[in-house]
């Protein structure tokens, strides 16, 4: 559990500077420059998500139980599993309705594929895993809905066509992930 807490704080600290730390932010980009920045930003992210996998591969291995999960969360989980790809691919579409009304669908996706497995998943280790992004995605929705709000952003509006580009992407690479991918990566079959 020590290797996935140190990664949820490696991973989600970086990801999280721009919430807490705006200003130190701006002041180290302004120092070593824009590419160098992106440059650390990539390593802390990519130490800390191995830390994070490597992590729970080993908390997962010695289950500590919390709860059991009743049979419809697997149902329900699916549905949200899938209305999060949606807003993930939504975020890298352009000129789509999600992104013209909610701002940032990405971390509106997370936090549905957050609850998704929380719902799904009974065990400690699942409870920090998704609970810790939950909690991370939640807070910086707020605080970069109030960065919107304050610097005036306004989102392009979405057109009918670049939504279904986006669900159609989103559905696609969802069906992909839950029927192949999750099986093979992580081990669990959602559908089998």
């Amino acid at each position: 559990m020590t290797l996935l807490i140190l990664g949820l704080l490696i991973f989600l600290g970086a990801h999280s500077v721009r919430i807490v730390a705006e200003p130190w932010r701006a002041a180290q980009i302004a120092r070593i420059g824009p590419t160098s920045w992106k440059g650390l930003y990539a390593l802390a992210s990519a130490v800390g998500l191995a830390l994070i996998v490597w992590g729970y591969g080993l908390a997962h291995g010695h289950p500590a139980a919390l709860w059991t999960p009743p049979i419809w969360a697997r149902h329900l989980a699916d549905l949200l599993t899938a209305l999060a790809f949606v807003l993930i691919a939504a975020a890298y579409i352009p000129s789509n309705h999600f992104k013209a009304v909610v701002g940032h669908p990405m971390l509106l996706g997370v936090q549905f594929w957050a609850v998704a497995h929380l719902l799904a998943n009974g065990t400690l280790a699942a409870f920090v895993l998704f609970g810790a992004f939950l909690a991370w995605a939640v807070t910086d929705f707020a605080s970069s809905r109030r960065r919107d709000r304050l610097a005036g952003t306004q989102y392009p509006a979405g057109t009918f066509t670049r939504d279904a580009v986006a669900v159609m992407v989103g559905l696609a690479t969802w069906a992909l992930f839950a029927f192949l991918l999750h099986g093979w990566l992580i081990g669990v079959r959602p559908f089998g």
